[in-house]
């Protein structure tokens, strides 16, 4: 089981979001967040407005998958999010130990679905 955490631009959500439902990844979380990398606060233009600042608006993706979903996560991901300017974001993935479906109380694997 892995936890894939992903930091993407806010104009690329939906295209994320499209991408994860064509490989049948349903179950997301997202949160709007504020960072900062090698942008380093470099003007970007979201909206129709100019951000500036070293804090920019970006968005974070969380999403708990099998072994077997990984791969076409990331690469859905990947394919929605990539611009291919700076500011395109990054993919962390980590180990789970241990996942628990509150409602029912199943565990590990099943309980991701």
């Amino acid at each position: 089981m892995k936890l894939i955490i992903a930091i993407i631009q806010p104009h690329k959500l939906e295209d994320v979001l499209q991408e994860l439902d064509k490989k049948e990844i349903h179950l997301k979380t997202v949160s709007n967040v504020l960072g900062c990398g090698r942008q380093k606060g470099a003007t970007e233009v979201y909206r129709g407005r100019k951000e500036t600042g070293n804090m920019l608006k970006k968005v974070r993706l969380e999403i708990a998958v099998n072994e077997n979903y990984l791969e076409p996560a990331i690469s859905a991901i990947t394919k929605g999010a990539k611009t291919g300017k700076i500011g395109d974001g990054k993919i962390f993935v980590l180990d789970l130990a241990q996942v628990i479906r509150i409602r029912t109380g199943e565990k590990g694997g099943e309980a991701i679905g």
